[in-house]
């Protein structure tokens, strides 16, 4: 098949969240069944074209959005795969400091620039003679694309045997405008109706995805339930209205690029069954930190965005609540001003058990999950989460909330079978995120139970080969649902 990815980030070109690994790295995975997968990103200011080889193609290609019309030229790349990347330029929407905001807010303008942008994408498929078989639309800044294959493209030759795909990230995030989006997008105001483009009387680039698209997937099967039940921000009737073709698929992770074994990024390499290098690790990271250098102390870890989503109150009240225990706790991530000041103080406070790194830093991510003994997830919602499987294969041993992707990846741990490979709370009964890390801690303090648990956890495989295989099979149902609907249309 020929297969379109379209997306806003995509390692390692630009990262902001979780759906740039999906995107880096499902292609890879999709050529080794025999596809033919390219990628179409924005590009971005912060994106290096020297850096990546960026190399300009010979087209100068113009869309309309609103009254204004809006040129562009299309770069190409390749990643280490093999893979074909085409990068939409223009220098009025992309050539910003920031990918969606400057830090403390949205554009004012994402509206536009992402309207341009999946105009621009349907056009440099026709430019690039590329006709795919599937369309994959990642997360609201691509929903319009499968829209617009219904309404304006209809009758397009080019696009006559495509299917689109729409994948719901997080669906926290939908991309709601006002109703006169419907002329700045360019449809005609017939298709401004509950089964198209309206929703409570604006136009939600998710719902377009959703409910437009020939298929919808989500990042693990627990969130596809819980979104159609009680945590769908609003989008549940969208969703089960299109029960019979929404797809629950885990993501996984690169083994061969997370790997302590191989790891470049960590201080010394160690695996299951040769632990030594990961004790090197956490000494190493205790000294980044300014830390006592001791091997008895429970070093704990996150590696996220900052936002509410992710549990970070509840975070910040265990660093205070455990504050007189033999436990250490280091945080890198960047994001909400309001929980970085909060953690500044906290680190203020405690400073010899407290460090916080306020940045994207891939190589002291990879240090966190090797170092810690433990990584901290209390997300109030997780659509799938890859931090979690990332800390497994270090043998850091999450703590997380029962929800969501965390629900399909983590087994509460069992002392007495010795069975699990991490610790469980649940926010929704009222557990607490303190009491979980105490009793981690005692199996920690156990060596026995401790190294038992740590082999369980290195043990799992949250490998892309499975899930390849979900993502192949839903492209295949997409295909000939949209060949019987060619049959009968003739």
């Amino acid at each position: 098949m020929n297969i379109l990815m379209v997306a806003s980030e995509c390692v390692p070109f630009v990262k902001v969240g979780g759906l740039a690994d999906v995107v880096g790295t499902l292609p890879k995975y999709l050529k080794r069944l025999g596809h033919d997968v390219r990628i179409i990103l924005p590009k971005y200011r912060s994106i290096d074209g020297k850096k990546y080889d960026l190399q300009p193609l010979p087209y100068i290609l113009k869309v309309s959005v609103g009254k204004d019309i809006e040129k562009f030229r299309i770069k190409r790349g390749v990643t280490e795969d093999g893979i074909n990347v085409y990068f939409i330029e223009n220098m009025r929407y992309f050539n910003r400091p920031g990918i969606y905001g400057d830090g403390n807010s949205d554009y004012g303008d994402n509206r536009e620039r992402y309207i341009f942008f999946c105009k621009a994408a349907i056009e440099a498929a026709k430019a690039l003679m590329f006709r795919p078989d599937i369309i994959h639309c990642h997360d609201w800044q691509t929903g319009l694309i499968p829209a617009y294959l219904k309404t304006n493209l209809k009758n397009d030759g080019f696009f006559w045997n495509t299917s689109s795909i729409f994948t719901v990230h997080n669906i926290a995030y939908q991309g709601q405008f006002g109703a006169d989006t419907v002329a700045a997008a360019g449809f005609s105001w017939e298709d401004f109706t509950t089964d198209k483009l309206e929703f409570h009387n604006n136009v939600n680039f998710m719902k377009c995805g959703i409910g437009m698209s020939d298929a919808v997937s989500t990042v693990s099967p627990t969130y596809a339930l819980e979104i159609k039940e009680f945590n769908g921000m609003g989008m549940e009737i969208v969703l089960n209205s299109r029960t019979d073709r929404i797809y629950g698929i885990l993501n996984g992770i690169d083994y061969d690029y997370w790997n302590p074994k191989t790891d470049s990024c960590i201080p010394a390499n160690y695996s299951k069954d040769n632990l030594a290098g990961k004790k090197i690790c956490k000494a190493e990271l205790q000294k980044m930190c300014g830390f006592d250098e001791d091997e008895d102390a429970y070093l704990l870890g996150c590696v996220s965005r900052l936002d509410n989503q992710k549990g970070f109150d509840i975070i910040i009240d265990a660093l205070y609540g455990l504050r007189d225990k033999k436990m250490q706790f280091v945080i890198l991530g960047s994001g909400d001003q309001f929980i970085k000041l909060q953690i500044q103080q906290a680190v203020s406070k405690m400073p010899k058990t407290v460090a916080a790194f306020f940045e994207y830093n891939e190589p002291l991510a990879h240090k966190i999950y090797g170092g810690c003994d433990a990584y901290m997830m209390p997300s109030r919602f997780e659509p799938c989460g890859l931090s979690q499987i990332i800390a497994l294969a270090y043998g850091t041993i999450p703590i997380v909330n029962r929800t969501g992707g965390l629900s399909d990846t983590i087994t509460y741990y069992n002392h007495f079978t010795k069975e699990g490979n991490g610790f469980m709370f649940n926010i929704t009964y009222g557990e607490n995120f303190v009491q979980t890390i105490l009793k981690s801690e005692k199996i920690f303090r156990d060596k026995k139970n401790w190294d038992a648990l740590t082999q369980n956890a290195m043990n799992c495989v949250f490998s892309w080969d499975k899930s390849v295989e979900a993502y192949h099979k839903m492209y295949e149902d997409a295909a000939n649902k949209k060949r019987h609907e060619l049959l009968f249309r003739v």
